[in-house]
């Protein structure tokens, strides 16, 4: 029997991309945008805000 923090083997181990550590230029640029002076202040605006919500509207 396994206990609840051991993992099945071949069980996917699922991550999303809030799991670490962004910076307002990464999410620009995962947003499709250049990372201009304007675009990186809206996205450290963004994720000041939200936190990881930001990270996960763009890369779930």
């Amino acid at each position: 029997m396994m206990s609840g923090t051991e993992t099945r083997p071949n069980t996917p181990n699922w991550r999303t991309g809030a799991e670490q550590p962004w910076d307002p230029e990464d999410l620009a640029v995962a947003q499709g945008k250049y990372p201009t002076p304007e675009n990186v202040a809206r996205a450290k605006a963004e994720l000041e805000r939200d936190g990881a919500a930001a990270i996960e509207r763009t890369v779930p």
